[in-house]
């Protein structure tokens, strides 16, 4: 998979993006078909502490998924986004198999006639 990671408006520590390219190398684990990810870094101007903003973007045959985080750290909102993604990854892998498994029923009856 290959991940790009993009920081707007300021210089990401390259410490950061090993950090963020390691974390989401793990996102093979639970679906080996994943295409690309985008990954956009932001400092939104609020006057709360969680001002880092973290969103993952990955495409996957036949869909997009899209995550924000955000919190005190950047790492920590990118733990908040990949658990948004792989959330999102369980239930695309459950509505694929139950796709299949529906078209596999309708093929038995179809033989049956």
């Amino acid at each position: 998979m290959n991940i790009t990671v993009q920081s707007i408006k300021f210089n990401a520590d390259q410490k950061l993006i090993e950090f963020i390219k390691k974390r989401t190398e793990k996102l093979n684990q639970f679906l080996d078909n994943i295409i690309e990810g985008v990954c956009y870094l932001r400092l939104e101007n609020v006057d709360d502490e969680a001002n880092k903003v973290v969103e993952l973007k990955f495409n996957v045959p036949g869909n997009q998924m899209f995550a924000k985080g955000q919190a005190k750290s950047f790492e920590e909102a990118t733990d908040i986004a990949i658990e948004s993604i792989r959330r999102q990854i369980n239930k695309h892998k459950t509505k694929t198999r139950t796709n299949v498994s529906n078209h596999k029923e309708i093929l038995n009856q179809e033989e049956e006639f």
